[in-house]
């Protein structure tokens, strides 16, 4: 529903922050990771977000990236694994360490942040892995701010479900055949063909 809050943040504790946007402070639960983001008085803050809706409440998550909220979105797609439990793995090691962990199948790792069991951290590694090895390493940087023709071809490639290394490498080889004139649209179009 909401895909990022930016204002002014008001408030700011290691579990949770306030960002005043147009007059409203919008209370946002946040990790250790994206707590250590933050500067102290912030006057455009920016924080991407997922809303969790229950029965009894719909609470608001923050993230400093993109990638970030991302691998929480995978983390708490594991059958056990809630929105808490997702937010205390990433506030116990780096994002970047999680994925290393479930690429690696370091489950031992993984079975050390505190309300992972045996059982879960095993779980996440073999739900995760392959979806994790097909983004690619570095799926947890944020998108360049300057994007070329190839950049956001590739993005938008991978926002459909493709493989980043496959889509990468039809890309690639459009870019040789005709580096003239490809808009955005054609070299989709072209690679969509060839998928």
């Amino acid at each position: 529903m909401y895909d990022y809050i930016s204002g002014k943040l008001a408030f700011k504790c290691p579990a949770y922050v306030v960002i005043d946007a147009g007059g409203v402070g919008y209370h946002i639960n946040i990790s250790l990771h994206t707590f250590s983001q933050l500067s102290v008085n912030e006057n455009n803050c920016k924080l991407f977000t997922w809303l969790h809706v229950k029965e009894d409440a719909h609470t608001l998550y923050g993230f400093a990236e993109e990638g970030e909220r991302r691998l929480f979105l995978h983390l708490i797609s594991v059958s056990g694994i809630g929105a808490n439990t997702g937010r205390m793995m990433l506030s116990s090691i780096t994002p970047a360490e999680i994925q290393q962990a479930i690429i690696k199948g370091d489950v031992p790792l993984i079975q050390r942040i505190k309300g992972i069991g045996p059982k879960s951290a095993q779980r996440i590694v073999l739900e995760l892995q392959d979806k994790l090895k097909k983004e690619g390493p570095d799926s947890l940087i944020s998108v360049p701010v300057n994007h070329t023709v190839k950049e956001e071809a590739l993005s938008a490639l991978v926002m459909l479900g493709f493989a980043k290394i496959a889509a990468e490498k039809v890309i690639d080889q459009i870019v040789k055949k005709d580096e003239e004139n490809l808009t955005v649209e054609k070299l989709i179009k072209i690679a969509l063909k060839n998928l």
